[in-house]
């Protein structure tokens, strides 16, 4: 166990240089390009396994002790260590990571996107994906700082590169955006494990913020959680997030929403919550205030690139409705509760799955028709899914109404979770603020169903004999093999929600305890 955690981390980094080196003769194939794609899916593949047999040997009676520990001293003077660990929060989410750079590895082996060198790409995918997996092992302040720091210098190639239009000042944005949050971040982590006198995270995490006075853990919120914030993104810290999507290459946006977005969130959890428990109290309902605000204003920017004549971009929308999402998300953390965060645990999976699935289809659809505008998609000779493309038209519906919430499917226990959590916060939190704050988020799940099913009714429906013919693919098979997986889990978290919530209750609420189960 020890020794796969550590293989699941590390390996992507191996692969990346070994992706760079030139193939051996018996394993070009067609060619050096076939090759170096081959090999990511090889690695991403090998990762994938390692990844699903730490979560078979994980013990699952405790889930909210670390397992598969590596704690090596690594810079004495600053006593940081390299300390990894898997619990009931982090699993699912390395799960989920291994299982969508898999599943872009493979998409990509078939649909590469244009531009320089497939060798570079492939290397900048395995070096995104090790900083990713990273970030959700690490229990060292600053080793978590730098595997979070790792994430952007690849995504931010594989935007200005790979991406389609405005990709370099999209690119530029979302470096600045995250750079400039981190620069912060780090002034706070720095803070807690100078006054606390350690970096380990299980420590602090047990010391419940005790070493810490109120006005360090106050700053430490602050600081922290801005840079958390840009990461996940909250409103009004979001403005990257839309130009990042609309430019980046499809397995980019699958990646920055189902991955990259979920390394802030799970920085609020893993580290505030636990660390600077009082400084968290304090701020929590300001971060309802402004995760209630970020549900309604995501929900309306989306109704307004929807509407007929708006020139709404599907990729933006999709980003936009990540806003939303998001904010239920930050709303089940600013809670503070056992339900709350618990939903905000589930949620963070059920977007990554759906969302995930989004952008694999809206990046299709682009590329079957050469645009993503939902006004020419919507045209007299536009999509008409349902007639031209059925199965591709009737994934597109079934992954827009899992977004909506749509019981049954994983993306309404998340978001219920996390209602019911601001219904009744922790004690000492304003009650009536909350309420607010929950009246607010049930009214942004109406807006979210209004304009998802705008989307399904323009794109989707319509004559497909109107107009010159068009012969539009339906989904291939290696678009069936690359999508089937987030569709059936999708389906599994929304029927059968205790397997998640069975690993991520008992470390939620030993979190919430200050490390005592």
């Amino acid at each position: 166990m020890q020794f796969l955690l550590a293989f699941v981390v590390a390996a992507p980094l191996l692969g990346a240089a070994a992706a760079l080196l030139p193939a051996p003769p018996g394993l070009r194939g067609r060619g050096p390009e076939q090759a170096v794609l081959r090999h990511g899916v090889t690695v991403t593949g090998v990762i994938l396994a390692a990844a699903v047999a730490l979560a078979l040997g994980f013990d699952h009676d405790v889930p909210s002790r670390f397992q598969a520990t590596t704690d090596i001293s690594w810079i004495q003077a600053l006593n940081v260590r390299i300390h990894l660990g898997v619990d009931g929060i982090s699993l699912p989410l390395l799960l989920m990571t291994a299982l969508l750079f898999f599943l872009c590895a493979l998409y990509s082996y078939f649909k590469l996107p244009v531009g320089p060198s497939p060798k570079a790409f492939v290397a900048l995918l395995l070096v995104l994906e090790s900083g990713t997996l990273a970030t959700f092992a690490v229990l060292d302040l600053l080793l978590f700082f730098l595997a979070f720091e790792m994430v952007l210098i690849p995504m931010y190639f594989l935007i200005a590169r790979w991406g389609g239009a405005q990709r370099q000042a999209a690119a530029w944005k979302f470096i600045l955006y995250t750079l400039l949050g981190s620069v912060v971040m780090l002034l706070g982590l720095l803070l807690i494990g100078l006054k606390s006198g350690t970096f380990d995270m299980v420590a602090l995490a047990s010391d419940n913020g005790r070493e810490l006075t109120r006005t360090t853990q106050l700053l430490a919120v602050l600081a922290v959680g801005i840079g958390l914030a840009v990461k996940t993104p909250m409103w009004p810290l979001h403005s990257w997030l839309p130009d990042a999507h609309t430019a980046a290459p499809t397995v980019g946006s699958v990646l920055l929403a189902g991955v990259l977005l979920k390394m802030g969130t799970y920085g609020f959890v893993r580290i505030l919550i636990p660390v600077t428990p009082d400084g968290m109290a304090a701020f929590a309902p300001y971060l309802g205030a402004f995760a209630a605000v970020g549900i309604v204003y995501g929900s309306l920017a989306c109704l307004a690139l929807a509407r007929k004549g708006g020139k709404g971009d599907l990729k933006r929308l999709i980003a936009y409705s990540s806003v939303g999402h998001m904010g239920f998300v930050l709303l089940g953390i600013a809670s503070m509760t056992p339900t709350g965060v618990n939903g905000a645990l589930f949620a963070n999976i059920a977007h990554g799955l759906i969302t995930g699935l989004l952008f694999f289809l809206v990046g299709a659809l682009k590329d079957r028709y050469g645009t993503a505008d939902l006004d020419t998609l919507a045209g007299a000779t536009g999509a008409a899914l349902y007639g031209r493309a059925p199965r591709f038209g009737a994934l597109l519906a079934f992954a827009a109404v899992a977004s909506l919430g749509l019981p049954g499917l994983a993306g309404f226990w998340g978001e219920m979770l996390a209602l019911f959590g601001a219904f009744d916060p922790a004690g000492g939190l304003p009650r009536p603020a909350f309420l607010t704050y929950t009246a607010v988020g049930a009214f942004g799940t109406l807006l979210t169903a209004a304009y998802l099913l705008i989307v399904v009714r323009r794109v989707c429906m319509g004559d497909p004999k109107a107009g010159p013919e068009l012969a539009v693919a339906d989904v291939q098979r290696y678009e069936f093999a690359a999508w089937t997986p987030l569709a059936a889990l999708t389906v599994l978290a929304g029927l059968w929600p205790a397997v998640l919530l069975g690993l991520t209750d008992p470390a939620v609420q030993k979190l919430l305890a200050g490390g005592t189960s």
